[in-house]
């Protein structure tokens, strides 16, 4: 679906990395590795946090540049995710259920980085993808 956004909260892949910030904070709650916790913790923040402030600085040029850094900070949290799941940090069941948010959400960032789509809606208060899964 397109639409117009007018600001990054009407990004479906912004709130798709609030979505999994929070399931990792709630997995980790009871997580006594701290170092491993903070990391991850650390990862999941950066993703929405990053595709924030690039839509707010309105050009395209920054915007792909913290989309990429939103990117890699989402293959980080999946590294992340399968370390926790091997040392038993959090359940397997929980830990799939959050691989599969990570996977998401690098497809919804691969749509929006294609050459196709940075052509043809721009960034910006321009018509641009929302609602891409």
């Amino acid at each position: 679906m397109g639409g117009k956004v007018g600001k990054f909260e009407d990004l479906e892949v912004w709130k798709e990395g609030m979505r999994l910030t929070i399931k990792i904070y709630r997995a980790l709650n009871n997580c006594r590795d701290y170092g491993l916790r903070d990391q991850m913790q650390r990862a999941a923040v950066s993703i929405p946090s990053n595709i924030a402030e690039g839509y707010e600085r309105n050009t395209n040029k920054d915007f792909v540049h913290f989309l990429y850094i939103a990117k890699g900070s989402c293959s980080e949290l999946r590294t992340q995710i399968y370390l926790a799941i091997e040392i038993g940090a959090f359940d397997k069941a929980i830990g799939d259920e959050l691989l599969e948010s990570t996977k998401k959400i690098s497809a919804m960032h691969s749509v929006f980085l294609s050459p196709f789509s940075l052509l043809l809606y721009g960034i910006g208060g321009q018509a641009f993808l929302v609602g891409v899964v």
